[in-house]
């Protein structure tokens, strides 16, 4: 069999730069890069030749089919597929692909959420090429990455919104590096690195659990014996059913040009974690998306599922997705990178001000744009961060803060009380200090991790939200500093100011502690929006209406719809939720308990006619127990039902994801909690479905 070098075949199924120098004039090859780099706007003069080199390219890779590749307000993808042929006269086909054909595509928009932005009756909707983000091949059609808008112009995608806050920061970066005396610097980019966690079961486990083919979680499980108490799948010999999935999926992954670099097993049985290396923000959501898909199909050819869901099993840890974000020019220059000249350090500083401003001013953005009904049981359990928003910077980096506030000595400085841009500040290693893993915003070196969002999750919305708030904290500082008369006494006393105003959101203790949780709501103001209803209501606020409509990355009517639609998504998962532990608890989990007693009272039967002085203790003790457990399980299940239709009185949607959050969700916890102690008592024989031994042990 031949084999090729993973130098051979990466990328060779993207329309990169590597393909466009080759293919395009040097003329049209210049435009789009300009296009790319710069944000300059694209030439559709040049867009007949790309197309043209684009379906040439296709065809030898054996696509017959291309579509616009788009991420709606669903959370996932979405793709129509139109094929190149044409018809000819004599009765044959000829392959075309138009520049109006690359550049603008018209989907039907009348079944994708808007929140309201379109009448039920406007179906039409347009998607728009994004050509920062490379076009790829996948099952034999060409995608082009796209964004999405309504018939009236507003996004109805995650895409759009998130180069509007690319550009929104880019912008202010840039003034805040002329300040410094950079005009060399073309562009500032964010750059993400995600990591991804997911689990893996077995098909045969998968297709017997109606919780999971449902919901993506299990809605019933008792705790098996051994769960993740001994640590010992974390960072273990991978097994070798898994290993040849990652093999496979490794090759996908780098033929599309998704630099998955590190693979391990995570703390939970069965549990595991990709990351790449990092990427422009935009191209970083794009292919995480895709990662997510490619994921799903290389299990299944391998006889497994992967589960993306944040709690896909109670008891254990759940998924998350690590956020790496960075800041850096189109020279290369990291701006969370402390430098070793005191202007770099101070340009080191404002940035990572701004940043601690940001994050202390908008903790509600960046809770909210990671909620959903999936990441509300994971956030806050001992294996993610909390709900409450705080930041990171370990012991040196706060030392310095805190020497900057406080006009003190500093010992890294030799005793000297540092004025910024006057006396040199400490050059400190990247890595000055441990890992906090109950941080949801880490400081990590040269980059900030933000943990708390969901394996699930799109990482679009997380990066907008932390666009956007780091793009109103350098607008500030910027307007201040283009104005003063003394540069740098105005940037010592504005980065002071930062410190002094902003230090309740530093935290470097341990974020598991319910003594943090009385500290940071009680005394020093923080935020604990620990569900979706609670959090989400707050992106309409006036001051965020405010940063977000200033920056223009939404406009007010669309971040009306984005508020609409994320809940009305919360609501319908949890009904989803809770219609299926009705019909398993009725149709299958009952009628097991039933049959088991039966059983059981067989068998009482049984040895009384051989003895009836037995006394059968086992038995009847077993019996009496699933006798009242059935009750509960059957009333609960009835009290479910209830609440359910009850919903249908909410005055509006937010209503609706209140009255779920406080009456459908602890009903569900309540029948649950029946039927999993039914779990321990049945026999395995009788029990409907995989237990969580059956289901995290089976892969091996």
């Amino acid at each position: 069999m031949e084999t090729h070098s993973v130098p051979e075949y990466f990328g060779e199924l993207v329309f990169d730069d590597r393909q466009m120098r080759a293919r395009l004039s040097s003329k049209v090859y210049a435009s789009l890069r300009k296009t790319i780099d710069e944000g300059k706007k694209l030439d559709s003069k040049i867009a007949e030749a790309v197309a043209s080199a684009m379906k040439e390219w296709a065809l030898e890779k054996g696509a017959t089919h291309f579509t616009h590749w788009f991420q709606p307000l669903t959370g996932i993808t979405a793709e129509k597929h139109d094929s190149f042929i044409t018809p000819s006269p004599d009765g044959s086909v000829i392959m075309e692909f138009s520049g109006k054909e690359l550049i603008q595509g018209e989907p039907d928009a009348s079944s994708f959420p808007s929140g309201g932005i379109r009448a039920t009756f406007e179906a039409r909707g347009y998607t728009a090429w994004d050509p920062t983000s490379y076009a790829f091949i996948k099952d034999k059609t060409l995608c082009i990455p796209t964004a999405f808008c309504s018939y009236s112009g507003e996004a109805l995608d995650k895409k759009t919104p998130l180069l509007r806050s690319m550009e929104a920061l880019n912008k202010q970066a840039l003034r805040i590096l002329k300040l410094f005396g950079n005009d060399t610097a073309k562009y500032v980019r964010t750059s993400v690195g995600p990591e991804q966690e997911y689990f893996l079961i077995t098909k045969e486990m998968y297709d017997l659990r109606p919780d999971l083919r449902y919901t993506g979680r299990t809605l019933f499980g008792s705790r098996p014996p051994k769960g993740q108490e001994m640590d010992d799948h974390y960072f273990g010999v991978i097994k070798p059913r898994v290993q040849e999935f990652m093999n496979d999926l490794n090759q996908e992954l780098w033929k599309l040009g998704i630099l998955a670099k590190t693979e391990h097993n995570e703390v939970a049985p069965a549990q595991h974690e990709l990351a790449p290396i990092y990427s422009t923000t935009n191209i970083a959501t794009d292919q995480n998306q895709l990662m997510m898909e490619i994921m799903q199909k290389v299990a299944a050819k391998h006889g497994l599922v992967c589960l993306l869901h944040e709690k896909p099993f109670a008891g254990v840890n759940g998924s998350g997705k690590h956020n790496n974000w960075s800041m850096a020019t189109d020279t290369g220059i990291n701006l969370l990178s402390p430098g070793e000249t005191p202007y770099e350090n101070a340009q080191f500083l404002l940035f990572l001000c701004a940043v601690i401003k940001a994050v202390d001013d908008y903790q509600d953005l960046l809770r909210l744009s990671v909620a959903t009904a999936g990441n509300d049981h994971r956030l806050g359990a001992n294996e993610a961060p909390p709900a409450i928003i705080s930041v990171f910077l370990g012991d040196e980096l706060s030392a310095i803060l805190d020497a900057i506030e406080n006009d003190t000595p500093y010992a890294g400085t030799e005793k000297k009380i540092m004025k910024l841009g006057v006396d040199i500040l400490p050059a400190f290693p990247r890595d000055t200090t441990d890992r906090n893993r109950t941080s949801p915003f880490a400081f990590t070196g040269n980059k900030f991790e933000f943990r708390s969002l969901g394996s699930s999750n799109s990482i679009a919305c997380a990066n907008i939200m932390l666009n956007s708030v780091v793009a109103e904290s350098l607008k500030i500082y910027a307007d201040r500093l283009e104005g003063a008369e003394d540069f740098e006494k105005t940037l010592h006393e504005m980065i002071k100011k930062t410190i002094k105003d902003h230090k309740r959101i530093l935290f470097n203790g341990n974020g598991y502690d319910d003594a943090w949780v009385k500290e940071a709501t009680e005394v020093r103001g923080l935020c604990n929006y620990r569900t979706t209803p609670d959090c989400m209501p707050h992106i309409l606020d006036e001051k965020n209406v405010k940063l977000l409509t200033g920056h223009k990355v939404f406009t007010e009517k669309e971040i009306e719809s984005r508020c609409e639609i994320m809940l009305e998504n919360y609501c319908k998962q949890v009904r989803i939720e809770a219609n299926t532990m009705m019909d398993m608890a009725l149709r299958q989990i009952l009628p097991a308990i039933a049959g088991y007693s039966d059983k059981l009272s067989e068998t009482v039967s049984s040895k009384k006619s051989v003895n009836a002085s037995l006394a059968c203790s086992y038995e009847t003790d077993v019996i009496s127990k699933l006798s009242v457990l059935a009750d509960q399980i059957y009333t609960r299940s009835g009290e479910l039902e209830k609440a359910i239709i009850a919903l249908g009185s909410a005055e509006d949607i937010i209503a609706e994801s209140a009255a779920i959050r406080d009456t459908l969700l602890p009903k569900m916890g309540e029948l649950r909690a029946a039927a999993d102690e039914a779990e321990t008592l049945v026999s395995s024989e009788y029990w409907p479905y995989p237990s969580y031994g059956d289901m995290l042990f089976s892969v091996r």
